[in-house]
């Protein structure tokens, strides 16, 4: 059960907005272009990184895998650490907005370092692989939790947090579009080094390591531009009371006895997590299950979550946000694991749950990420101190925490059910990598980690919603108390 918060009349009361709280479109697109930028990054990370790693790069699934799983715990620091900075950040500009234009070139430079390959022996790859991985989720919380919070700070009212969320995450599966189509024709653009005969055909050559690199060089330019927009085009309007003083210790305490900031912890980590595995999984699935391309498949399935986006509002209004989560997670659960039953030529039934799962889905984020910027308004409403920062940095480090285990799992499960990784081989002077054959159990697991193991994850994500207990009641009583006290000061 929710705790009730000391009374108004404590001598920490804090204003809460500085400004009307109408948002214009013109402010919800240029927020949502910042998560355009950051999507370009994470779905890539998502379906290409374990593959860039075994099959270009040149490491061993069970390498990778632990490599995603222990970088991530630097991140469990470093994520608290940078909300509760950025917390106490003081410019022209504001507290988070900044971090939008400081943190853009370092996250783009660490991006394509990230998928370069440097002519290393095996164990210094595996070394810089751990360097230029931690480097770059290093920058992606630096630029991420700010800009996350600012969602938290650019309006005090909750119904128009949602409708910013909703723009932020139409435009964000724009980013994820934008990766799942146009990735693999840009890497045998970019690495396109010849043509040769194969069986009478003419067939090109790619080189992957440079396809891949030239690739992200372009997605990273395209990430500073947008997160530019993004910076010129929003504004923060909750303000903390300027005389509001606190330690970190006395923040993080005060999240801990945050019930519903652990619950969305939890939620938002197997929600990541289910996510990760069936992405990382898919790129398998269609390479040595299909034999076939993947591209159309994720762009169907991101169109259909965009649909699915904008019923959010008419179904918050049906079900609420609790109850609305809890289903959509809960079907989209049963379309994953129905993957399982399904055979090599089943292709229009896998579309088939793919679109419904994804549509179903659609308003997803926008609830997750919108029940962030109420719990930090539930956090100053119960403790009279305002912690935006510093509660995102939950909502991230969940989303990376996830996606480590995410990308690990399926690592982890490559190497034991026998995974054989491509081998290297020159053609006309190009040195390629060619991919093997799998055994039946392999091929067994790869169906595995594409079904089941995302469906029960989601499913747990389910289970842990359902003790989250802020109601729409609760909310609209926090925003009436929060404005009184602001008028009070």
């Amino acid at each position: 059960m929710s705790e009730m918060p000391p009374s108004d009349s404590s001598s920490h009361d804090t204003p809460t907005s500085s400004a009307t709280d109408s948002i214009s479109i013109k402010e919800k697109i240029g927020y949502g272009l910042g998560d355009t930028a950051s999507n370009l990054y994470w779905k890539l990370f998502e379906y290409f990184q374990l593959l860039f790693y075994t099959d270009v790069f040149g490491i061993s699934a069970a390498s990778a895998g632990t490599m995603f799983f222990v970088t991530k715990i630097w991140d469990a620091v470093n994520d608290p650490l940078v909300g509760f900075i950025s917390d106490r950040t003081k410019t022209a500009w504001g507290r988070f907005r900044p971090y939008l234009i400081w943190m853009s070139i370092p996250f783009a430079v660490t991006g394509m370092l990230t998928f370069y390959t440097p002519d290393f022996s095996p164990t210094g790859k595996l070394v810089y692989a751990y360097i230029t991985y931690t480097l770059v989720f290093m920058a992606y919380t630096a630029i991420n939790i700010p800009y996350g919070a600012l969602m938290g700070v650019i309006s005090s009212n909750s119904l128009e947090r949602t409708s910013v969320s909703t723009f932020r995450f139409v435009l964000a599966f724009f980013g994820g579009l934008i990766v799942q189509k146009f990735t693999e024709p840009l890497i045998k653009f970019f690495g396109k080094s010849g043509t040769v005969m194969v069986d009478g055909v003419a067939t090109d050559v790619i080189n992957q390591q440079a396809g891949f690199f030239w690739t992200v060089v372009c997605y990273a330019l395209a990430a500073i531009v947008l997160f530019t927009i993004t910076f010129l085009t929003t504004k923060e309007r909750v303000l903390p009371d300027p005389k509001q003083k606190s330690t970190f210790r006395r923040d993080v305490a005060d999240l801990l006895r945050n019930r519903p900031w652990i619950v969305l912890l939890f939620v938002g980590l197997f929600q990541i997590l289910a996510g990760w595995t069936r992405g990382t999984a898919t790129v398998y699935y269609f390479k040595y299950f299909l034999d076939a391309e993947f591209g159309n498949f994720l762009v169907a399935g991101t169109i259909a979550s965009i649909a699915g986006m904008f019923f959010t509002k008419q179904l918050v209004k049906i079900f609420g946000n609790k109850m609305l989560l809890i289903l959509v997670m809960f079907v989209n659960s049963v379309c994953m694991a129905g993957f399982y039953m399904l055979s090599k030529e089943q292709i229009s039934a896998m579309y088939t749950l793919h679109i419904i799962g994804s549509f179903i889905t659609g308003p997803m984020p926008i609830l997750l990420w919108a029940m962030y910027a109420d719990v930090a308004d539930y956090s100053e409403w119960l403790n009279h101190r305002r912690a935006t920062g510093l509660v995102f940095a939950a909502a991230t480090f969940s989303q990376k925490l996830g996606s480590a285990l995410g990308a690990a799992v399926p690592g982890w499960t490559l190497a034991t059910i026998g995974f054989v990784p491509p081998v290297e081989k020159q053609i006309e002077g190009t040195v390629t990598m060619v991919a093997q054959v799998q055994s039946p159990e392999t091929i067994n697991g790869i169906i595995v980690m594409m079904s089941v193991l995302p469906g029960a994850f989601l499913f747990c994500a389910c289970i842990a919603m359902v003790f989250y207990d802020i109601s729409p009641q609760l909310m609209a009583r926090i925003e009436t108390e929060l404005l009184a006290r602001k008028a009070k000061k």
